[in-house]
């Protein structure tokens, strides 16, 4: 059966490629701004996956499993989206610096012959450490923060900044890999 991975982020593909060998790629045209946070994070980036994976559902044979997902970050109950500019990801960083924040994934698996969708959602807690002004005008400087979540990547130089993970490390990344592993191995 064909494997589709509905996401242009290369992050997702490059962790698929630990799970399965031979997938492609079909970027969803799902709009995310249509999703209204109704306060439950857990539903809001479940919402978000499955209008992916619809959007690429409609668009494939019968014959495929799709996988799809969506990370956010959350201090205090609210979301911390991609920064829109520099200034937005220095405030980010800085409410950011010293505390206790979660990382959601949602991710949305559909067996597309046999008409079974699975939806999970996983929270990994997340602690940064204290940053200088400084420091942080030296990492947005790299570029790295503005096309994520929260204005961070663990896996790149704003792992640097985190002092501690309760959780999935992959979570953080953007694929909860052990997650996904069950799901794939009930669906399939």
């Amino acid at each position: 059966m064909r494997i589709i991975l509905a996401s242009a982020s290369e992050r997702r593909q490059e962790l698929l490629k630990r799970l399965v060998s031979d997938f492609d790629i079909i970027i969803s045209n799902f709009d995310e701004n249509k999703v209204d946070f109704r306060g439950s994070i857990d539903e809001y980036v479940k919402e978000i996956a499955l209008g992916k994976a619809m959007d690429v559902r409609n668009r494939v044979s019968k014959d495929s499993i799709i996988i799809s997902a969506d990370t956010i970050v959350t201090l205090d109950n609210k979301i911390l989206g991609k920064p829109k500019d520099e200034k937005e990801a220095f405030k980010m960083l800085k409410s950011l610096q010293g505390k206790n924040h979660f990382v959601y994934s949602g991710i949305v698996v559909i067996n597309n012959k046999e008409n079974i969708i699975i939806q999970k959602s996983l929270a990994t807690k997340v602690k940064f450490s204290n940053m200088s002004d400084e420091e942080i005008f030296q990492y947005i400087n790299t570029k790295e923060p503005m096309d994520k979540a929260g204005a961070y990547g663990i896996q790149g130089i704003g792992g640097v900044f985190v002092e501690s993970i309760e959780g999935c490390y992959y979570n953080v990344v953007g694929l909860p890999l052990n997650t996904l592993r069950s799901v794939l191995k009930e669906i399939v």
